[in-house]
């Protein structure tokens, strides 16, 4: 299983970190390893002082598939659900100047957070799906599938013309604005619509 992360999806989020919207689908790799087993806290890691919380839409992979036509994507999940992909924020920007890959600052153990899938036949419209992460109860993003720049079909397609995709990858879909800092204590809960999806601590 691997965990496959779109980056720049949002419009609004790469206003926020004064980034350029790409003319291709960015995506970066997080290893099996990264996720947070259920009912465990995130930990924030000893190497980062600025560890930033980025919620997004997940897709489950249901069957293998390489050079997906992307009218044929939607074929290829049935679930999704959110997640975050925890960010170290001062190592990626460092990786950024430096022109290096973002994995430390990406990929290191405990760096996604993914909650209970939804059939998507539960879902009215996948392209207009709200959704948001609270922090100690407050709302800090929230975000609609409809702002995405690339769509989830299209993600999918794209992709795999690059890596094969089997049952039960994860694709994260980028994330909306308000991406902040997490701190000792806080909790975080994710939803899509009104459904919480996960809730979780960070120590």
């Amino acid at each position: 299983m691997k965990i496959i992360c779109i980056g720049r999806n949002y419009p609004a989020h790469i206003s926020e970190l004064k980034n350029i919207i790409p003319n291709d689908i960015i995506f970066f790799l997080k290893p099996e390893t990264s996720i947070v087993h259920k009912k465990q806290p995130f930990f924030i890691p000893d190497f980062s002082n600025n560890i930033h919380h980025e919620i997004e839409v997940v897709i489950k992979i249901n069957k293998s598939g390489k050079h997906i036509n992307e009218k044929f994507s939607y074929n290829y999940y049935n679930e999704l659900t959110v997640g975050i992909d925890f960010t170290a924020r001062d190592i990626q920007q460092q990786l950024k100047q430096d022109g290096y890959p973002w994995e430390k600052a990406k990929a290191f153990d405990g760096s996604a957070v993914i909650g209970t899938f939804i059939n998507k036949e539960n879902i009215a419209d996948l392209n207009n799906l709200y959704f948001k992460l609270l922090v100690n109860s407050k709302i800090k993003q929230s975000g609609n599938t409809k702002n995405m720049i690339f769509k989830i079909d299209n993600i999918i397609s794209y992709v795999s013309k690059y890596i094969t995709l089997k049952k039960g990858d994860l694709i994260f879909t980028g994330t909306p604005s308000g991406v902040d800092k997490v701190n000792k204590n806080d909790i975080l809960e994710g939803y899509i619509e009104d459904k919480q999806v996960f809730k979780i601590r960070v120590k």
